[in-house]
């Protein structure tokens, strides 16, 4: 087990200067152009494929990095460069983590290199959970997994929203409920291969931020899928369910986690990470510019009003890389969330991602404020940041729940 420390080794840095460098010559120079379109950014997703970025490769040698930083840190670089192209590109990683947090090794093999494609083939895909009315409220599920069990089939019917990539992906990972009666403890999670009948795109969404990530509807009607897209296996379920039966009937409290909780709680610090990168590009804008811009014939960092403000940002950011390392350190290490450290790292560096460019914009004034300038791309995208994958309540519902031992509601 790696000890924790804040130094990156001379293989982090090389790979951390090779992303930033992708970041710099390739997102940032398309950034403006693909917000405006609100289009998927093919053409750089396919640039990413080519030098490697964008694939099964790269994210498994940052996943496995013993230090648990590969992943803060390429995120941090990625969204350093754009929020809504670097969505676009680390989307698909979601639905990954969902297969690597829940299937069995023949399932990983099998569907991940399929969510990625090949470089001169690209592919996406997409993690389905929320609903219209089961965001935060994951008990309220309502799309239904029915087994056929005379052809060995699941059969899946239901709407889900707010899915990266939904509609567009090539494999679609789809969270619905088995035994309604179990609450969160009755669902389970599925594949969908790539063009199966009944699956569809529905609305998308046209988005204050992140508008170059695919943000869309996708409905179920009678998806029929075989039984070993169930991820995990229905022996592993069968086993899962009766335990939970058995606990509901005796009355014991032992949580267990269902599909999309074990998915969050694996990819909440890399979130967190998100936010830092886009804080971060903010806060650097925003300090070239107070060094440069003059009024009263002297740099308005001169001024006391602007430079504690870039203190306070540069001090926030750091605050928050620091929790992000440490929850990512603490979940390659086996150490336990006893305090919800990766609730944490996610509630205070999405705070401090829209404290940051909200504070960019002021310090840029009237030019802030204007699409001339990316400090106000920035702070429409750092928006989305307390909300995905866990609002601020709810993070600080989760952490609340863990330091108390109380079920705060």
């Amino acid at each position: 087990m790696a000890e924790f420390t804040m130094e990156l080794n001379d293989d982090q840095k090389q790979v951390r200067d090779w992303i930033h460098g992708f970041a710099a010559d390739v997102m940032r120079p398309a950034a403006a152009e693909w917000d405006e379109r609100e289009e998927t950014p093919w053409p750089v997703i396919q640039e990413a494929a080519k030098v490697g970025i964008y694939s099964l490769d790269f994210y498994a040698q940052q996943f496995f990095d013993p230090t648990g930083l590969g992943i803060p840190m390429a995120m941090e670089e990625l969204f350093w460069g754009d929020a809504g192209i670097a969505l676009s590109i680390v989307g698909t990683g979601l639905a990954a983590i969902g297969v690597v947090a829940n299937g069995t090794e023949e399932q990983i093999g099998t569907w991940i290199p399929q969510m990625y494609g090949t470089p001169d083939d690209v592919k996406v895909a997409a993690f389905c959970s929320s609903e219209p009315d089961a965001g935060s409220d994951v008990g309220s599920m309502r799309t239904r997994a029915v087994y056929d069990q005379a052809k060995d089939e699941w059969v899946l019917n239901g709407t889900k929203t707010w899915a990266t990539n939904g509609g567009i992906a090539n494999v679609h990972i789809v969270v619905a409920v088995v035994d309604p009666e179990l609450g969160t403890k009755g669902h389970a999670s599925f594949i969908v291969p790539p063009g199966t009948p009944g699956l569809s795109q529905g609305q998308k969404f046209k988005k204050h931020g992140i508008r170059a990530s695919h943000t869309a509807e996708v409905v179920l009607e009678d998806v029929r899928i075989p039984g070993n897209c169930l991820l995990g296996g229905k022996e592993k379920l069968d086993e899962r369910l009766a335990r939970a039966r058995e606990r509901a009937r005796s009355g014991g409290g032992e949580r267990v986690k269902n599909a999309a909780m074990a998915t969050f709680e694996a990819s909440r610090p890399a979130v967190g990470a998100m936010a830092v990168g886009t804080a971060r590009a903010a806060y650097e804008v925003a300090l070239d510019y107070a060094k440069t811009r003059t009024q009263f014939g002297r740099p308005i960092i001169d001024n006391q009003g602007v430079a504690f403000q870039l203190a306070d940002m540069r001090t926030q950011i750091d605050a928050a890389r620091l929790l992000v390392w440490r929850a990512s350190w603490m979940a390659v290490a086996g150490r336990p969330f006893e305090s919800a450290e990766g609730s944490m790292s996610k509630l205070f560096a999405s705070e401090v991602a829209q404290k940051v460019t909200a504070q960019a914009v002021q310090i840029l004034g009237g030019n802030g404020f204007t699409r001339e300038y990316p400090v106000e791309r920035m702070h429409r995208d750092s928006a989305i940041y307390t909300i995905f994958e866990g609002t601020s309540e709810i993070q600080r519902l989760v952490i609340a729940r863990t330091i108390s031992g109380m079920p705060i509601r």
